[in-house]
């Protein structure tokens, strides 16, 4: 990315950095205003609306000029597979920092490795790759930050499996997922077909453990959905895909996720996974509750080709992946993507978008207090946007990237 510094001024040692004259998110209001976001030490120390910050007695501060461009949060994602031709569930620790350098290039300083269905003996070493990447690169502002966790495979209902191969799914083991899920730390999520046999024993289980649980790849009906629901769980995996379709004498899981204001519902937003229209209704459903995802996988960000996900072969043409009996088998959509096709579908504007893209996934998966807004004491990962929404400059944990 090339960096976009504009009327910089350096005066002695660095120690801050002020951000003057910034369109900055404000996610208590979902909107933008005119202010100053002053950094130092990887944090946010202040932010202004209108009123210019005066550091003029401080030396050591650096003062970029935003020229009125948008400043948001760092991206999140609590639902990705991979991109950069590497797969978390495959990937190498070389090629998991590949991986982690091409998410914060696209946007996202924050995400959660998630693992498709493998066998158990090669989820587990997979967890354990990533989790000592995560504790290798945690702080460096070269790499996005693996916040912890997200299986997504084993524990599917083979009617629903999606792109996933049937066989490598599972009934539902509580054991079995504890002890994948010990092996890192950070974040821990699962999702889940909790209508299987054991659901509520697996979900009392998981919450016991600090780990939240979603219910997705299910064909659930309402009244099993809704049971979920009450049990504890905390998301929808990407609504409306891999559970039955909304209908007028059923609506299963997907009409239960709408209807229940807490919980969270994943989106995948590139207009193909789910009908434009589809999506403006869940917005309207759900608003602060709608967390935008990628569900990407390994060719996302690469050239057409034979890919691969989850025990199946992938064919991607025109960006859109494919098992060879048809089934969707992920995406190669970017986070920052996804919010400018949710103001377009949505018909919202750009700070509800924003939104849905790094404060509800920080709430869902616990990390508000970290992350997720342009707010004093939060992590300084910021992304400045042009009048087009592309990336002009980033700042990861502090320092300019």
């Amino acid at each position: 990315m090339k960096r976009d510094i504009i009327n910089c001024q350096k005066v002695g040692r660095v120690m801050s950095i002020l951000i003057r004259n910034a369109k900055v998110f404000r996610a208590e209001r979902k909107d933008f205003t005119l202010g100053d976001v002053l950094v130092s030490d990887g944090l946010i120390v202040a932010v202004t609306e209108g009123t210019a910050l005066d550091v003029s007695a401080d030396p050591h501060v650096e003062i970029f000029d935003a020229q009125g461009r948008y400043l948001i949060p760092g991206l999140v994602d609590v639902h990705t597979h991979g991109r950069a031709g590497g797969d978390f569930s495959t990937a190498d620790e070389t090629m998991l920092r590949k991986m982690a350098k091409s998410y914060l290039a696209s946007g996202v300083t924050t995400l959660l490795p998630t693992l498709a269905s493998a066998p158990l003996e090669e989820l587990c070493a997979a967890t354990e790759r990533i989790e000592a990447v995560r504790k290798e690169t945690e702080g460096d502002p070269a790499y996005a930050r693996f916040a912890g966790l997200h299986l997504e495979g084993r524990y599917l209902n083979p009617s629903k499996r999606g792109a996933h191969a049937p066989h490598l799914l599972f009934p539902l083991n509580a054991d079995e997922a504890v002890d994948i899920m010990d092996r890192c730390s950070g974040v821990k999520h699962i999702s889940a077909a909790l209508e299987m046999d054991g659901g509520r024993e697996f979900l009392d289980c998981m919450k016991a453990r600090g780990i939240t649980v979603g219910l997705g790849h299910t064909a659930a009906t309402y009244a099993e959905a809704m049971d979920a629901i009450q049990g504890g769980i905390k998301s929808m995996t990407h609504l409306f895909n891999a559970m039955p379709p909304l209908h007028h004498r059923d609506g299963g899981a997907v009409c239960a996720g709408l209807l229940t204001p807490h919980v969270y519902c994943e989106l995948i937003c590139d207009g193909y996974h789910i009908a434009p229209e589809m999506v403006a209704l869940a917005y309207r459903m759900k608003g602060d509750h709608l967390t935008l995802i990628t569900d990407s996988m390994e060719a996302t960000d690469c050239a057409d080709g034979e890919y691969a996900i989850a025990g199946m072969p992938v064919i991607v043409k025109d960006g859109k992946a494919r098992t060879i009996d048809g089934a969707i088998a992920g995406s190669t959509l970017s986070l920052l993507e996804a919010v400018k096709n949710l103001t377009i579908f949505a018909r919202i504007s750009l700070g509800e978008a924003v939104y849905a893209a790094t404060m509800a996934p920080a709430l869902q998966v616990g990390l508000a207090a970290e992350i997720g807004s342009v707010s004093e004491g939060k992590r300084a990962d910021l992304l400045l946007l042009n009048e087009d929404l592309d990336i002009s400059l980033m700042m990861h944990g502090g320092a300019w990237v």
